[in-house]
């Protein structure tokens, strides 16, 4: 037998699986097991959500009486610190299962009871906005216990970013770590990626293409709020290629109010055909933007960023078409001037590379921004595949990233420099009646006949030099 067909043994396999119960079981044990054995994963998983900095301990499915119930959660967490405890319960969904309102709110009755600090669940609904919670419950159950979510690509996201960027001290605690990220990346362990549009996108895609569609129509909430979840879901998979934490970009009205973004995204596919999200990346030129236009049937993102703030109106687009010289030609480059509303100058990047001065309207007007954006096709399943909308999605948002956006610096200006002595001042004799005995600095070699007097620093700039600022 070839040895290339052996399995390697792991510290949790995948194996075995029989069912959707033991899926959730396995999950739930994996995970837990791996809080409290890895310090560092624990923490980072735990602190945020209202726990000390403490030793972990974790158990599965411990019985409680409610009433004349008898309830197993599917598992609980203690952190103590000191003369201090935090406790949560904790319900795990996998697959396409979905937490029950009725259930979540009987644990919360038990934390209440048990004088117990928190709720998490844990599943594959990913709310549109982070710290909203996917299901449902009484408002009056959340006075004295927490009610938090954590949706399984969050928990995987984590895991990579504490073992593969933050560290891991232990090198013992950092393979098993490796080991609940191998699991949880299997098909089989049921925490799924985001793979469906919802049951409305159909309807919804159609009536936008027919211009029947309402706002009050009752399925549009329904595709608003899977896409603001995708585009959450495409920011946790970005932040776990490059090591950070990527976020949608919300005002803060919005991160307060969901219900407000909701509305906006609704009438805007109402009234347009299209939908409009962004995500801000630490370290990135501008936050990325990503619209799906389903009567054109596109996806378009796009970036802005400031114009430098010196130069020539063409050399100012030179220091962009520069930093893109490996972009696709086809990317669209938009100008803004100063003090201006409306749409700027626009063409792609080929056009503008021959001909930068296509992007400058009015040679009086200085520039203001740029925009930089990449049509895609949106594909039109609700699943994924082939031709489908979500994974058209997450492959422009990739492709946008990495041909564009990881290529981008801002403009800097060149920091002012020391004159030497030769080149400090231009001098030339005054009368002796107007100089002055006082020690300046601007005080040069001084010449037999009078005072030294500053005429020009540097020479006369020329028109058609190159700006500073750190381009050409």
């Amino acid at each position: 037998m070839s040895q290339e067909t052996w399995l390697a043994a792991r510290l949790i396999p995948t194996s075995g699986i029989n069912g959707a119960a033991e899926q959730e079981r396995r999950a739930t044990s994996a995970l837990l097991a791996v809080i409290s054995a890895v310090r560092e994963f624990g923490r980072v998983l735990t602190q945020p959500l209202g726990a000390p900095a403490g030793v972990v301990q974790t158990y599965i499915e411990v019985p409680f009486k409610l009433g004349d119930r008898q309830l197993f959660p599917d598992g609980l967490i203690r952190v103590t610190r000191g003369g201090r405890q935090w406790t949560a319960l904790v319900e795990v969904k996998t697959g396409a299962n979905e937490l029950e309102p009725q259930q979540i709110e009987s644990y919360l009755d038990i934390a209440r009871e048990q004088g117990f600090d928190a709720v998490i669940t844990i599943s594959n609904e990913i709310p549109p906005i982070p710290g909203q919670h996917p299901t449902l419950v009484d408002k009056r159950k959340l006075k004295k216990v927490a009610l938090y979510h954590l949706p399984w690509s969050e928990v995987l996201t984590t895991a990579v970013m504490q073992k593969e960027y933050r560290g891991v001290a232990d090198p013992d605690q950092a393979w098993i770590l490796g080991e609940l990220i191998r699991y949880l990346e299997h098909p089989k362990s049921g925490a799924m990626e985001f793979s469906d549009m919802g049951p409305a996108w159909v309807s919804v895609r159609e009536s936008v293409s027919a211009g029947t569609l309402r706002p009050t129509d009752a399925t549009v909430p329904q595709v608003a709020g899977r896409f603001d979840a995708l585009v959450r879901y495409a920011g946790l998979r970005l932040g776990r290629q490059l090591g950070i934490e990527v976020v949608p970009a919300l005002t803060r009205r919005e991160a307060a109010e969901p219900p407000l973004r909701t509305q906006a995204l609704v009438g805007q596919l109402a009234a347009t055909g299209t939908m409009t999200a962004g995500l801000r990346i630490p370290g990135a030129v501008g936050n990325l933007y990503i619209t799906a236009d389903l009567r054109a049937g596109k996806i378009i993102c796009h970036v802005d960023l400031e114009a430098p703030r010196e130069g020539r109106m063409t050399t100012k687009v030179n220091w962009l078409t520069r930093q893109l010289r490996n972009a696709p030609e086809t990317l669209r480059l938009e100008s803004y001037v100063m003090h201006a509303r409306g749409p700027g100058k626009a063409e792609l990047l080929r056009t503008v590379r021959e001909n930068p001065s296509v992007l400058v309207a009015d040679p009086a007007k200085d520039l203001r921004a740029f925009r930089v954006a990449q049509n895609s096709p949106a594909g039109t399943k609700r699943g994924t595949g082939r031709g489908a909308f979500v994974d058209s999605v997450l492959e422009a948002i990739d492709s946008f990233y990495e041909d564009v956006i990881q290529n981008l610096k801002p403009w800097m200006p060149t920091p002012p420099k020391l004159r030497s002595p030769e080149e400090a001042v231009i001098v030339e004799p005054v009368p002796a009646a107007l100089s002055s005995t006082a020690i300046s600095s601007q005080d040069g070699p001084e010449p037999s006949g009078g005072t030294p007097v500053k005429t020009s620093v540097g020479g006369q700039e020329d028109s058609d030099a190159e700006p500073a600022g750190g381009f050409k």
